[in-house]
């Protein structure tokens, strides 16, 4: 499949805006902060591609929970990454902890990109629409967990 996000990704700050909730109400994909900001992606469409983002104020401290679990060493950043996959896979963070902590897949299926945009870190990702297996899943699990046809 051709991969025509690189160059989305690349120009990533281009397409990014930070303002209100009802401000990003338009966005393809938004993340909200804990300080009422919003982060919203006007990147142009990409077909067979999904679009997610997530950011977090990189200043804020890691919840000691977490910190304990997965360490504080680049934490923003890799939460985010984790929080965009889960987006993409429509998996929630509890089930990708168990699978991958705070790693990303390494099948290839998606890409991103992190960045710094103000006082925020910020992971776009993409995924194809129709991926080959389901980013947080193995096949077998995605097997049992999708409904049959009347269930």
């Amino acid at each position: 499949m051709p991969r025509p996000v690189p160059g989305l990704l690349v120009a990533a700050e281009q397409h990014l805006r930070i303002g209100s909730r009802a401000a990003m109400a338009d966005a393809v994909t938004r993340s909200h902060l804990d300080d009422g900001r919003c982060v919203g992606w006007y990147g142009p469409p990409a077909p067979g591609w999904r679009v997610a983002v997530d950011a977090e104020r990189a200043d804020a401290p890691v919840p000691p929970a977490l910190a304990r679990r997965f360490g504080t060493a680049d934490f923003w950043a890799r939460w985010t990454r984790a929080e965009c996959w889960c987006k993409l896979a429509d998996v929630s963070v509890a089930s990708w902890w168990r699978r991958h902590g705070l790693g990303t897949p390494a099948d290839g299926s998606a890409i991103w990109r992190t960045l710094r945009v103000d006082d925020l870190v910020v992971t776009v990702g993409f995924a194809p629409t129709l991926p080959p297996r389901d980013l947080a899943l193995s096949d077998a699990e995605s097997r049992l967990t999708r409904l049959s046809p009347g269930q």
